[in-house]
């Protein structure tokens, strides 16, 4: 492809008096321009090396020019050319074998060999750049190693090294690349770099650019991979999070991978391991507060400090109900307050506890429900055996099948109830080790016998009928379904029978007069005592009786005989 017209020369001018124009107005530059000279190494930098050519400043030269294998030492002795001076002042040097072609066989054969050669720009083109490099030359922008048009004017009237990579004699087109001689030295850079790292070296290093999975740190010519687990102890989502391009760190190599060439860095390794004084820092039994970080299937992660995070099981999280997924209870990046439950720190393991920062809500509960208080809660759930129902926040009474209805008998709880209703209920029996509550909700139902303790009082005369007897108590039914309980004691011998007998049978001479007289009492008085003799007691038998005692919290009625 023909190289492109100079801007300010005409279509109609040959290449060869552009080249002649050229050659007239810069060779006064190229004979007072780059000089060679043999210069004395100094020093060495990472990436340069210093060397006296003889002037009052120190020339620098590139290191990537020697090969890696095989940099100069100081005291060698290098040929050089002096191409300029660099903003600090420095003499900016190149090896002293580079040379200018002079003519197009010198050019075909750095072509072939793909050496690198000097050049002058000497102007912005259309698309590129002219370069003088004994024939004129193209090379386009793209290749001239500047980010932006602007940096191309600043290239003008400067000596460059690049590389043919088109020739065509015939139609003297030549076409050159500057950004390639960058590219291997950079690469030559890293190989010399990488060569002399080795793992477990502290390296200063700038953020070069962002990842979701972490970032590509310069560590001086060597790009190094800082994972997002390894930027900090404290869990880090994004590294953006934490860092930003161009930001200077501190690190240390934790892996070097020389087939691949990678290198593995990490920041935190360079921090005391927070796990270290856990043991020492938390007790089972303390109330902490962290972070919660993640959820899982099982529970949910929770951050005390940076590097430190405690589990709370999903078992852990409420008393009043079974969670079924963390994110029931608690959010990502939610604070929360927790008990710890036990610590590991061998495993790197810490239990927590949520519910049991909120206080055992079975403390107490023998006086908030004693047996016979009536309650009000949400039917939680149903089962074919009963219906459980929330008596207040993580408690939790049964109520058996067969104390839902006391009018018909009711085969599953489902039949009458349904989750989420309010029933009232009263509380049977409870068993706080077993944290037990039976309830019963036909016992609120009004029956003959809460009735009849309601219209009854201690003392009144009420008829019964018996209808067991047995061992001095008898029971006694005064209505449709109100039994009552009565002591009863048996039937003696009248006293006055017993004191009507004779004293002792030594008595003498009995009076005769008096017996008929005595006999004849007796017989009447007698008479009279079996006509007001009450019935023997007997099951079945109707009596009256007075109430002795009414207890309608036990529903028991007592009476004695009338």
């Amino acid at each position: 492809m023909p190289a492109p017209e100079p801007a300010e020369s005409s279509s109609a001018e040959s290449f060869k008096d552009i080249f002649s124009e050229y050659e007239q107005s810069h060779s006064r530059k190229r004979e007072g321009g780059s000089q060679r000279r043999e210069g004395t190494v100094i020093a060495l930098t990472a990436d340069s090396i210093i060397l006296d050519v003889g002037f009052k400043t120190e020339g620098v030269l590139p290191l990537a020019a020697f090969p890696a294998d095989k940099p100069p030492q100081p005291g060698d002795k290098v040929q050089v050319t002096v191409k300029g001076r660099d903003p600090e002042g420095y003499y900016e040097l190149t090896r002293g074998k580079v040379e200018r072609p002079t003519d197009w066989a010198s050019l075909e054969k750095a072509f072939e060999e793909k050496s690198t050669i000097i050049g002058t720009v000497t102007g912005v083109v259309k698309g590129g750049l002219s370069v003088d490099v004994g024939v004129r030359a193209f090379m386009p922008a793209s290749r001239s190693g500047t980010r932006d048009a602007s940096e191309l004017e600043k290239l003008v009237e400067q000596e460059i090294r690049c590389r043919i990579i088109k020739l065509d004699v015939a139609e003297e087109d030549v076409v050159v690349d500057r950004r390639v001689i960058a590219e291997d030295e950079e690469r030559a850079g890293k190989q010399r770099r990488f060569s002399e790292l080795k793992e477990g070296d502290t390296v200063q290093g700038e953020v070069r650019s962002l990842t979701d999975y972490g970032a590509f740190v310069d560590i001086g010519g060597a790009d190094a991979l800082l994972h997002v687990g390894e930027i900090s102890w404290r869990r880090v989502n994004k590294p953006s999070d934490v860092l930003s391009t161009g930001q200077q760190i501190e690190a240390v190599i934790i892996k070097i991978d020389s087939d691949k060439r990678r290198i593995a860095i990490s920041m935190k390794q360079l921090q005391p391991h927070p796990w270290d004084a856990v043991a020492e820092k938390y007790k089972a039994g303390e109330r902490v507060r962290g972070t919660v970080t993640r959820l899982t299937d099982y529970g949910a992660f929770v951050e005390l400090d940076p590097g430190i995070e405690g589990l709370i099981h999903i078992s852990e999280m409420s008393w009043a109900k079974r969670v079924r997924t963390p994110s029931d209870v608690v959010k990502p990046g939610e604070t929360v307050e927790a008990v710890i439950l036990g610590v590991n720190a061998g495993e790197r393991r810490i239990s927590l506890g949520l519910k049991q920062a909120l206080g055992d809500p079975w403390a107490g509960v023998a006086q908030r429900f004693a047996p016979g208080t009536v309650i009000e809660g949400p039917v939680t759930s149903l089962t074919k055996f009963g219906a459980f129902v929330q008596l207040t926040e993580g408690i939790e009474g049964m109520i058996h099948v067969s104390e839902i209805s006391a009018e018909k008998r009711i085969n599953h709880p489902q039949e009458v109830l349904r989750a989420g209703q309010v029933v009232k209920s009263q509380v049977l029996a409870l068993d706080p080790e077993k944290r037990l509550i039976r309830l019963s909700m036909k016992q609120l139902v009004p029956t003959g016998l809460d009735e009849y303790l309601t219209e009854h009082k201690e003392g009144d005369i009420v008829t019964g009928r018996m209808i067991e007897i047995s061992e001095g108590r008898a029971r006694v039914e005064l209505g449709e379904g109100v039994l009552a309980t009565c002591r009863i004691t048996e039937d003696k011998p009248a006293q006055e029978d017993k004191r009507a007998e004779p004293d002792s049978p030594s008595s003498s001479k009995p009076d005769l007069s008096s017996l008929g007289s005595m006999l004849q009492a007796r017989w009447k008085s007698g008479a009279a005592a079996d006509e007001a003799k009450p019935e023997a007691m007997r099951a079945g038998q109707i009596r009256k009786f007075r109430i002795a005692k009414l207890d309608p919290a036990g529903k028991r009625i007592e009476l004695e005989l009338e």
